[in-house]
């Protein structure tokens, strides 16, 4: 009879220090979810001119490099419906460029997954398939939790409430005057020869 007792008493101890040992464990999850849910996200930077990138050769700096430069941000991937427009952006650039138009490549696999390259493979297609000679950068997320600091100063509809649009696919393609002022977005099926475009960048340069 006192065996029995000592059992039931051992297994009512650890019953208790079971239940502690969840309620503790509980606990910690849910004020480790409170911390991440209540989160700052970082700031949206005040500038473009102060946002920092890294080219695709790993070079880095930041975007006043192009202070004064018309600049026209695009979003690119090697495996899209929407690579062909490599050749138009270029086109651009040659057109454009001895009037201050710079045309900045950011290649990004956040949509369907259509650029799995590394930098150096992204940079080879590019001037091989299709001549590129303007500005490309190294890989970067342009939407979501991890969405570059240039990204996030573009989609931010605070700032930019006309153009503060968050990307929506491949090849969208943000147009930065030359004193640093979004003052246009245009999507993925907005050709680079579209005349919507061309106005707003000749707007933009004149």
């Amino acid at each position: 009879m006192r065996l029995n007792k000592r059992i039931v008493l051992v297994a009512i101890i650890a019953a208790v220090a079971g239940f502690v040992v969840s309620y503790n464990a509980v606990r910690r999850l849910k004020s480790t979810a409170e911390s991440t849910s209540t989160a700052t996200p970082p700031p949206v930077p005040a500038s473009i001119y102060e946002i920092g990138v890294r080219d695709i050769d790993g070079g880095e700096f930041t975007l006043d490099r192009y202070r004064g430069k018309t600049l026209l941000i695009v979003n690119v991937a090697s495996k899209c419906r929407f690579t062909p427009q490599y050749e138009g952006l270029q086109k651009l650039y040659q057109t454009y460029s001895n009037r201050g138009l710079v045309v900045l490549g950011f290649p990004a696999n956040d949509f369907a997954m259509r650029e799995p390259g590394t930098d150096a493979e992204i940079k080879e297609f590019c001037t091989t398939q299709y001549q590129v000679t303007f500005p490309l950068f190294s890989k970067i997320e342009v939407a979501g939790e991890g969405i570059h600091p240039l990204y996030r100063y573009l989609t931010d509809a605070r700032l930019h409430p006309e153009h503060g649009q968050a990307v929506s696919w491949n090849f969208n393609k943000y147009l930065v005057d030359s004193t640093g002022k979004l003052v246009g977005h245009f999507g993925s099926t907005d050709t680079p020869e579209s005349p919507a475009l061309i106005q707003a960048i000749e707007a933009a340069l004149n």
